[in-house]
């Protein structure tokens, strides 16, 4: 089993400044837990920068534009939502998670690795077609969903969710896009208080279970057992992306749901097993969410320990 490793440190050149949950140490922190022994097989590779016309995949040229035309000069930052802080560095930044993204699916569709796993910041799930929100600029889950099936011929890509927050923002972009499938666990009435069970979707594919606060193992386990893998598997993806947000674990300060890092590994294996039965096991994950810095790392490393097969 190969699995593939994507960084940059340009991503940590966004900077959220301080007391921000979303911030450098995360990156960090990832990185720092891939670093022992049981990941020497790890082919690490750097994130290639997308051109800024890749964006224009998921986002409006509009909103583009307001955000190349805001960049701050060094050292400033700005908001684009109360939660969403823009800096110097972060454009930078952000073509290296998109670059990273599309470098996985290519790789992954040549068969140079089995799947691959993007180690990127800030997270992008929650950014719309015209609007940040929730600490995501550009959502390359979006962005590379629709490079999956518009460049690399995937006719039918799924984008399967773990974050502990719905990822509004994709589920919006990918909507009413054919050939897609979307599906997210998340804790039910918690922020951006969407994702309910009668989200469906237009011409993708939805399936949402919300989770209620305080929800565990049991409860996480049995919505991808009993709803999503089923659904998954019906679907038969050529591809299945991963939009792997560590927050749902019982550390995080930002949520309430109470999974471990050994969740997180069933999770991923139950998703390879899948792309084992549908698509010749071709996935790529990429980093969502996750603000407690220890639990991260644990997640994170079971996560890609799982995906290279350990």
């Amino acid at each position: 089993m190969t699995t593939l490793l994507y960084t940059h440190e340009l991503c940590l050149g966004h900077d959220t400044g301080p007391g921000h949950p979303e911030n450098p140490d995360r990156l960090l922190a990832v990185w720092h837990a891939l670093e022992g022994e049981a990941f020497a097989p790890l082919v690490r590779l750097e994130a290639p920068r997308a051109s800024p016309q890749e964006i224009l995949r998921a986002h409006s040229e509009l909103y583009l534009a307001q955000v190349m035309n805001a960049q701050p000069a060094e050292g400033e930052r700005i908001h684009l939502d109360p939660d969403t802080v823009l800096s110097h560095g972060s454009w930078e930044g952000q073509l290296r998670c998109i670059g990273a993204t599309n470098a996985a699916i290519d790789a992954v569709k040549a068969k140079q690795g089995d799947n691959a796993f993007c180690a990127v910041r800030p997270c992008g799930h929650h950014a719309e077609r015209d609007r940040a929100m929730g600490f995501c600029i550009f959502n390359f889950a979006a962005i590379g969903a629709l490079y999956a099936r518009d460049e690399a011929g995937f006719g039918r890509v799924a984008l399967v969710d773990f974050d502990v927050h719905h990822g509004n923002g994709s589920q919006h972009i990918l909507w009413d896009e054919p050939g897609m499938f979307y599906a997210s666990t998340h804790e039910a009435h918690h922020y951006p208080n969407t994702g309910y069970a009668h989200e469906t979707g237009l011409q993708a594919e939805v399936v949402n279970v919300p989770l209620p606060a305080g929800s565990g193992s049991n409860a996480f386990r049995q919505a991808y057992e009993g709803t999503i893998l089923p659904a998954l598997t019906a679907f038969q993806p050529d591809i299945i992306l991963i939009s792997a947000g560590f927050d749902a674990h019982a550390a995080d300060p930002l949520a309430d749901l109470m999974l471990t890092a050994e969740d997180f590994a069933w999770i991923t294996r139950k998703l390879m097993a899948v792309a084992d039965a549908t698509c010749e096991g071709r996935i790529v994950s990429f980093l969502e969410g996750g603000y407690d810095l220890r639990a991260l790392a644990d997640s994170s490393a079971a996560h890609v320990l799982a995906l290279m097969g350990r």
